[in-house]
């Protein structure tokens, strides 16, 4: 009888699940498990793989450590690390104070026509790495244009630093447009009643806020010039550097234990400005608070004046740049017939790749942004508004900041020795557009991910809560209501996965088959057969892809977010 009355008692604790519960776990726990084994095969194996291949003592391998000590002690590899140190740090040491004073003039002062600027800064985005080096041998080679401005022959140290500070301006400029996006008018306020000077404000205020933002530039920029190899095969003639000497270990001399040991001296200074960065990050906080006034600069002509001064010169810097890369894709014999002619796109009719390559590249980037957008934003989600599975969350968010810390050119190597493994029952996508795919969004998942967090994060735990209370089922919540509201964001990642797809060359370079040869990769080869009209044709036609692609899916976006974010129109206090 007393059992009988107790029952009724514990309701919660025999309540039976419900399908909405069970159908949540299993988008979660299974998306989570599925997510982690797709990191663990695309990031962490090839990884592991390259520390294996470089110390495995057997037979066709690394060579162990003896290999290793011959190599870091042989005169040839410290006079390569010398030269790569040497290049790298020159580009640092000039694109970011100017990438600083360009992203200041957009953000701090009132120079007209900003988004011209700020969209003629982003082109060596649109183009593969190459692009800089073959424009400069227009304009500064044996036959060049401007050959007499220059003392020197473009071809070596300064060559490669030129190329190199034009690749990479416009990554250490996004670092330092956003730092100096966020400023509090409150403190320029107070600064400027105590009486502070323009100057002292910016080393009081300006400079404490952004310098994290400074050396994280610094360290990007000097991390993509040491592993980059793009620019130094075009014009770094006998100046020699690490990541020339992986790619020719690799792909010229098949030494792949060598190839392994200098990937793991590439990957050296790469961890390290990630370690540093991260620790800087955790010291430095926010740097602004929920009551922060937004800042707007007051006008002042000697200043715009000046700003506006730098900005026309790099801007003008650029536009020579790329568009005598364009000019000379259409010059019909370059120097002695400069009529125009589209001879150079005619690519079915010269080696290197020809339209296959173009249509694979499009294949490709198509592919990585549609594949990579979902399950990155998917994942994303899954981290940061579920909870449970913490374990799962922790190995999940380690392994997504893994591949900020891996140059491209280390994990295309260790695509190689993983993927190209015999027992290896993955070994059938060697050479395949899948393992390209795969590879292209492991390769840039860190940025994609953090542009999915930062949008997630600001979406209110309430909307989940709503959910539940209503026992809707999570996945239809997250269709329709999470996927509308970041629509900006996920648009955003689509849009750097394929341009980042069109333009990679680190990484395909040792992945590709003669039927999945990438227009990226058909640049190099074309320039290395001495094509090099066609070189520059087919790194036109990227640039213009990529830049038609990025405007198409910013006029789409509109109508899109205007039909899912009209209530953001209609919102009390809007």
């Amino acid at each position: 009888m007393n059992s009988n009355l107790a029952l009724p008692l514990p309701h919660k604790q025999v309540r039976q699940t419900s399908k909405a519960e069970i159908g949540d776990r299993i988008f979660v726990v299974g998306g989570k498990v599925l997510l982690l084994l797709l990191l663990g095969v695309a990031v962490l194996l090839p990884l592991l793989a390259i520390f294996w291949r470089g110390f495995s003592s057997e037979a066709g391998q690394g060579g162990g450590w003896i290999a290793a000590k011959e190599l870091v002690t042989s005169e040839n590899f410290h006079w390569l690390l010398g030269n790569s140190l040497k290049v790298s740090l020159s580009v640092a040491a000039i694109v970011v104070p100017l990438a600083y004073l360009f992203a200041y003039a957009l953000q701090r002062t009132l120079i007209p026509a900003k988004g011209i600027w700020r969209g003629i800064s982003l082109l060596p985005l649109m183009a593969p790495s190459m692009l800089p080096g073959i424009a400069l041998v227009y304009l500064f080679g044996n036959q060049g244009m401007l050959r007499g401005l220059l003392s020197d022959n473009i071809y070596g140290f300064w060559g490669i630093v030129l190329g190199e500070v034009i690749y990479t301006f416009p990554h250490a400029l996004m670092i330092l447009l956003s730092a100096l996006s966020l400023a509090d008018a409150r403190l320029f306020d107070a600064a400027s009643s105590m009486g502070a000077s323009p100057a002292k404000a910016f080393r009081s205020i300006t400079w404490p806020a952004t310098r994290q933002a400074v050396f994280a530039a610094f360290c990007l920029v000097f991390t993509l010039t040491i592993t980059d190899f793009g620019v130094p095969v075009v014009v770094g003639g006998d100046y020699q550097v690490l990541a020339l000497e992986a790619y020719k270990a690799v792909v010229g001399q098949q030494q792949f234990g060598r190839g392994a040991l200098i990937g793991m001296v590439l990957l050296l200074p790469a961890l390290f400005s990630f370690g540093v960065d991260a620790w800087l990050r955790r010291r430095h906080g926010d740097s602004m608070s929920g009551r922060a006034q937004v800042f707007k600069p007051s006008p002042s002509k000697l200043r715009d004046g000046c700003y506006l001064a730098i900005v026309l010169l790099i801007s003008a810097a650029l536009i020579l740049v790329f568009g005598m890369a364009v000019f000379s894709s259409l010059v019909k014999f370059w120097p002695y017939n400069l009529s125009l002619s589209l001879n150079h796109y005619q690519f079915n009719e010269t080696a290197g790749g020809g339209w296959l390559a173009y249509s694979n590249s499009l294949k490709m980037a198509l592919g990585t942004a549609l594949i990579g957008s979902v399950l990155i934003f998917t994942g994303a989600y899954l981290m940061e508004k579920t909870r449970s599975q913490r374990g799962l969350n922790l190995a999940l968010r380690m392994l997504s900041f893994v591949p900020m810390a891996v140059p491209g050119l280390v994990l295309g190597l260790g695509y190689v020795f993983f993927f190209n493994l015999t027992g290896n029952p993955l070994h059938v996508l060697y050479g395949t557009m899948t393992l390209l795919i795969v590879c292209t969004i492991a390769h840039y998942l860190t940025t994609a991910q953090m542009t999915a967090t930062t949008a997630l994060r600001q979406l209110d735990a309430e909307f989940e809560a709503a959910a539940l209370s209503l026992k809707a089922p999570l996945y239809r919540h997250y269709l329709r209501v999470t996927v509308p509201i970041c629509l900006p964001a996920l648009l955003d990642i689509v849009r750097y996965l394929f341009v980042s797809a069109m333009t990679t060359v680190s990484a395909a370079i040792f992945l590709y088959s003669p039927d999945t040869i990438l227009a990226a990769v058909a640049v190099l080869n074309m320039d290395d057969a001495g094509n090099v009209g066609g070189a520059a044709a087919m790194s036109t036609l990227i640039l213009f892809t990529s830049a038609g692609v990025s405007l198409l899916l910013a006029w789409a976006s509109r109508g899109l977010l205007r039909r899912s974010q009209a209530w953001r129109q209609t919102a009390p206090g809007h």
